[in-house]
């Protein structure tokens, strides 16, 4: 199946001038079970001002460089925040601050806020979206990626504490939706292996996707059904542009991806396939 990618389009204007390039979705296997620093535009304006001349005003002059870069300013977006800060550590198993490793991801932890499920925070007042070294490498490589689209990440969730993860079964215990914590490995969460993520623009406004977060619905499951065309092509950006990074997708949550190496991070006696679904990559 073909999909057709015009653009990642949202209300900013700029995003109209970075059409994407067609990608093709090979079939998808299923498995069997279960920011930070905001961007802001400069202003640019001519340092004339009007003068007197024998008592008539001047016109103001225009500066052609300062023309130069509020075009270039227009057609480019605003200043590119640098993709990684703090140097990453050499294990793969250590635990990352996402806000310190990748300050260009935005972060927004739905657990720490009302906007979930529970209606409530289920996180400490100050939770850090930790994760563990490896995969946020490939988070870095993913939003890489979606820079080339005036485009970026948002983390709706990192790690997961346990308590967390038990709250969230006894609001709805189905598989589906929500893992056992007294099951298997667990929540993928709680290993600092999975992430929940969404797109925003430059700005950092969102685009327009399938569902809002923790929306436990058949709207929410990976293969969009809806007739929106903007939804249906910023949906493929994130889970091809994931899919090139390592990640493997939910096939009932379109937001949440597990690095599919997951397997080193947890015990092997632990470790039993969830809902996954392995992403088709552009490569």
């Amino acid at each position: 199946t073909m999909i057709r990618i015009v653009g990642c389009e949202s209300s900013n204007l700029i995003s109209r001038f970075s059409p994407l390039h067609p990608k093709s979705i090979a079939n998808m296997q299923i498995w069997k079970s279960a920011s930070t620093f905001r961007k802001t535009a400069h202003d640019f304006c001519s340092n004339a001002s009007p003068r007197l001349m024998h008592r008539q005003p001047r016109p103001q002059q225009t500066n052609p460089a300062m023309a130069l870069i509020v075009f270039a300013t227009f057609l480019l977006g605003p200043p590119v925040v640098p993709a990684q800060i703090s140097a990453l550590p050499t294990s793969d198993f250590a635990w990352v601050d996402l806000t310190t490793i990748a300050p260009a991801i935005r972060i927004e932890l739905r657990y720490a806020t009302s906007e979930n499920i529970a209606h409530r925070p289920l996180y400490p007042s100050g939770m850090q979206p930790l994760i563990r070294a490896g995969v946020a490498r490939r988070l870095i490589t993913a939003q890489a990626i979606l820079r080339r689209y005036n485009c970026g990440l948002k983390i709706w969730d990192a790690y997961r504490t346990r308590d967390a993860q038990a709250q969230l079964w006894r609001l709805a215990p189905r598989n589906d939706y929500v893992v056992n914590p007294h099951g298997g490995s667990g929540s993928f969460h709680s290993w600092g292996v999975a992430v929940d993520a969404t797109l925003v623009d430059d700005w950092g406004r969102p685009l327009s996707m399938p569902t809002d977060f923790d929306d436990f619905t058949p709207a929410a499951m990976l293969r969009y059904t809806g007739r929106d065309p903007l939804v249906r092509n910023h949906l493929h950006l994130l889970q091809t542009t994931m899919a090139d990074a390592g990640f493997y997708g939910l096939r009932t949550e379109w937001w949440h991806f597990t690095t599919s190496d997951w397997k080193r991070y947890v015990p092997e006696r632990l470790a039993k396939l969830s809902n996954a679904v392995v992403l088709a990559a552009t490569k």
